[in-house]
């Protein structure tokens, strides 16, 4: 005979654990299946070693300016493999806090692979589940091209498995995955080249942001080759090669990173026992309260397609508990004015409608103020990089729909500004705010 469950959560990501641990604070029975380590994708192999990884990177970058304020640093190379060693120990303390959370929040915590038998049954090895209500938050995994060679290269999961700093590396892809992991590559003194199926990175975001990051990333010293589909990868003993549709040939290197993409973690939930609807591309479509097609089986996080971040997933899956098992009606997370930052060098922050997007939708009624500029952290060397920021407004109050920010600081600042948009702040508010001098933020407030 199966156990019973208020709620069963197949996933142990960051959304899968808020959700289920909300459930539980609630007073819900929650059992929570996950087959990999705690944490899912951000924690393992996402935003929290990356960020690390970045970190590491900027602190080459800082070293190129000390002289400029006095220092005189000599730098003897980077160790890798112990860098590796402390952030997967951290990692893996992260993995025992998850454990320790669900636990204290009274949830059952089923390592192993979950898969449906039908529409309220889950089962995890041989043991059979039965559930009120269950929740989908799977996750996703890169994606590989389908070209011969293909397995040769790693993808971002590999990045965090290397022993040691290839010397010569080529990144294929244009988001914010390829244009990261390019930027700790270079600053760590990897030759670089980022090859970009069309003419220009984070196609997805403002114009302006993928044209100055560009033109950073370029000054950096990363080599950009536009228009190059992949047809085949080979090794030699001299490295990898890699073939491009146009007959171009990248090579040798030591290294090949995929970054085109990532597919929904949905193979192998045995989803039509279920009757559970997917989308061409695998993933899970769910309405604006995370329901899928079956009524009492829900979706959230990667899995379903929508803004593949992880305070997303966890804002969707504490809203999900909220509603379900909280007693606030209507509760669900709005999808609208997201903030998010891309940790490249420099780094990104952006909210709201792209420009392209805002005059399409509403044409004339449109205003942009922009503004660029060189960050006084530059002033005393040769070495510059530059700042631009963009604020779209929307009728004759003007009020801001769209924020873009590329330059130092562009992660930290973003937070407050979002909350400020969020709330139907206009340019006006902004002109209004005393500037905070010197600062980058305050471009943001003296725009003309």
């Amino acid at each position: 005979m199966s156990k019973k469950y208020d709620l069963f959560v197949i996933g142990g990501g960051s959304g899968g654990v808020a959700h289920a641990r909300r459930a539980a604070e609630y007073g819900a029975s929650v059992a929570l299946a996950e087959h990999g380590p705690l944490g899912g994708t951000c924690v393992n192999v996402g935003c929290v070693p990356k960020k690390v990884m970045w970190y590491t990177a900027s602190h080459a970058h800082h070293f190129a300016h000390a002289a400029d304020y006095g220092f005189n640093i000599e730098v003897h190379g980077h160790d890798w493999g112990g860098l590796k060693q402390r952030r997967d120990a951290y990692v893996h303390r992260l993995n025992g806090i998850y454990a320790k959370l669900l636990d204290n929040s009274g949830v059952d915590y089923l390592p192993g692979s979950a898969r449906f038998v039908d529409a309220h049954t889950v089962a995890v090895g041989d043991t059979e589940f039965h559930a009120e209500r269950i929740v989908i938050a799977t996750g996703g995994r890169p994606a590989v091209p389908r070209i011969p060679g293909a397995e040769l290269g790693i993808t971002s999961d590999g990045f965090f498995q290397l022993a040691e700093r290839p010397q010569r590396v080529l990144v294929a892809g244009s988001g914010y995955i390829a244009v990261e992991l390019a930027g700790v590559f270079n600053g760590l003194g990897s030759e670089t080249r980022l090859l970009v199926r069309k003419d220009g990175v984070i196609r997805d975001f403002d114009a302006m942001l993928g044209s100055e990051l560009l033109k950073a990333m370029r000054n950096d010293g990363i080599s950009v080759e536009t228009r190059c589909i992949p047809k085949s990868l080979q090794k030699s003993a001299a490295g990898l090669e890699l073939q491009a549709e146009d007959g171009r040939r990248f090579g040798p290197v030591d290294c090949v990173l995929w970054a085109i993409g990532r597919e929904p973690n949905t193979d192998g939930l045995a989803l039509a026992n279920a009757g559970v609807a997917t989308s061409a591309a695998g993933t899970v479509p769910v309405d604006d309260y995370q329901q899928t097609n079956v009524e009492h089986i829900f979706a959230l996080g990667d899995v379903t397609g929508r803004a593949a971040l992880t305070p997303v997933a966890i804002a969707a899956g504490r809203r999900l508990a909220d509603r379900l098992y909280g007693g606030k009606a209507g509760r669900h997370l709005d999808y609208q004015l997201i903030p998010t930052v891309v940790f490249s060098h420099p780094p990104i922050g952006t909210v709201g409608m792209s420009e392209a997007d805002a005059r399409a939708a509403h044409g004339d009624a449109i205003k942009v103020y922009n503004s660029g500029f060189t960050s006084m952290y530059f002033a005393l060397g040769n070495l510059k990089q530059r700042s631009s920021m963009k604020l779209i407004t929307l009728g004759d109050e003007e009020r801001i729909i769209g924020c873009h920010i590329i330059g130092e600081g562009a992660d930290e600042m973003l937070q407050g500004f979002a909350v400020a948009i969020r709330m139907g702040a206009t340019k006006s508010d902004f002109d209004d705010t005393v500037a905070i001098h010197p600062t980058s933020a305050e471009e943001l407030v003296t725009m003309r």
